[in-house]
């Protein structure tokens, strides 16, 4: 039982992805330096006005309880500002929005009936909040009119004219401030959270590229082992030296496969048409199909003929997968700026299904990478039990997608 819990322990932790192996998991959003410093620094301003006010509270006259006092209800105001301006706290406590106003109103304001001009609050506090309402067109008035309401509140206890005008002044700094780091912490997070987002659709990205390169590349490999491995069993009994032969060719074939492989995770995707079109001679010969050629493309920038040769390699994958062809004809030829290929064979049973866009992954594969270069992809029927596959190529397409360098 011991043994057996060990092995689902190692099996388990030989499945699990970690942010080490796994890239998705690596770009999943996860604390960074740059928005923990930007909390740190708001948080650092919030309390520098805090003690800033309690020094002037402390200098104004106020001693014993009633110093005591007021500094609770000035680190009851400093507590709510942070809540505001860190969602992730508010969202644990109970309340809506307007009941956190109505509590730091009347915070910033009901103190002056006890401690009179002694008592300055934090009004820049209850702006900054305001402020944070972005998505409210009253913001900014009902701004202005704490602003002005707490100068009427200053007037109201005897504050010097040019007191207000001081205090007035630092309320609108203090809001804008307050506003304005909370602004930038939400920025630098959802910045953080994009960046993340973008990294794990980059690496999707890179795993469908790769998946896709990699059946296109073992389609053909496969098949053609697949059908000389048959081929070798039926010449065993009666012609060991072409069995032989066969067998020598299918080790050839698993080791073109294991190069195409090193190719796809190194990143090298160049393909020649030219040696594609051998390939398939090859492989058509084997099986007994009679093949035509007539190739008159000419020189073809790298990433076209990269997916001409892959579109000749799918389409005789097909070939060999889905028909019972006996002949086979492979053209293509190139008009102005325009490359046709195409790959026709008598396969064709009675009811042939149409090429469907949304249907399997090959020929999709296909029409993926020649959108990258200005191409497009037809396939189906073409009279007399021939199917026929098509891609035309605009060079000029393909050039304004790829520049050079």
């Amino acid at each position: 039982g011991a043994v057996a819990g060990a092995g689902r322990a190692c099996t388990a932790g030989a499945h699990a992805p970690s942010r080490e192996t796994d890239p998705v998991a690596a770009a999943r959003p996860r604390t960074s330096l740059a928005p923990r410093t930007a909390a740190t620094i708001t948080t650092c301003v919030l309390a520098g006005y805090t003690v800033v006010d309690a020094a002037y509270l402390a200098n104004g006259g106020l001693l014993g309880r009633p110093l005591l006092g007021a500094l609770a209800l000035l680190a009851a105001i400093a507590a709510l500002q942070f809540c505001r301006v860190h969602p992730a706290v508010a969202r644990r406590l109970p309340g809506g929005r307007w009941w956190w106003f109505g509590a730091q109103a009347v915070l910033t304001y009901a103190p002056f009936l006890l401690f009179g001009e002694k008592w300055l609050g934090v009004p820049g506090f209850l702006v900054g909040s305001v402020l944070m309402l972005r998505a409210s067109p009253s913001a900014w008035p009902l701004a202005g009119a704490l602003v002005a309401g707490n100068a009427g509140v200053l007037f109201a206890v005897g504050t010097d004219v040019t007191d207000v005008a001081e205090l007035s002044i630092s309320a609108i700094t203090c809001g804008l401030v307050v506003f304005g780091l909370a602004r930038m912490k939400d920025l630098v997070a959802e910045l953080y959270r994009s960046r993340a987002e973008q990294t794990r659709l980059l690496v999707v990205r890179e795993r469908l590229r790769f998946a896709r390169d990699l059946h296109d590349l073992m389609g053909l490999s496969l098949s053609t082992i697949t059908l000389k491995c048959e081929l070798t069993y039926r010449l065993v009994p009666t012609d060991p030296e072409r069995a032989r032969t066969e067998l020598g060719e299918i080790l050839a074939t698993a080791g073109q496969a294991l190069a195409d492989i090193r190719a796809v995770t190194k990143g090298e995707h160049r393909r020649s048409l030219s040696a594609e079109v051998e390939s398939a001679l090859a492989v058509l010969g084997t099986t007994g199909v009679e093949t035509t050629v007539g190739l008159e493309c000419g020189p073809l920038p790298d990433a076209v003929e990269t997916a001409l040769a892959t579109v000749l390699r799918e389409g005789l994958t097909n070939l060999l997968r889905h028909s019972k062809a006996e002949h086979c004809a492979i053209t293509g030829h190139r008009c102005d700026d325009t490359v046709v290929l195409a790959l026709a064979n008598d396969g064709v049973g009675e009811t042939p299904a149409p090429y469907d866009p949304d249907g399997g992954s090959g020929l999709n594969n296909l029409s993926a990478r020649l959108r990258d270069v200005g191409g497009a992809l037809t396939a189906g029927a073409c009279g007399d039990g021939w199917y026929e596959l098509r891609v035309e190529v605009d060079l000029d397409a393909a050039r304004a997608a790829r520049p050079a360098g």
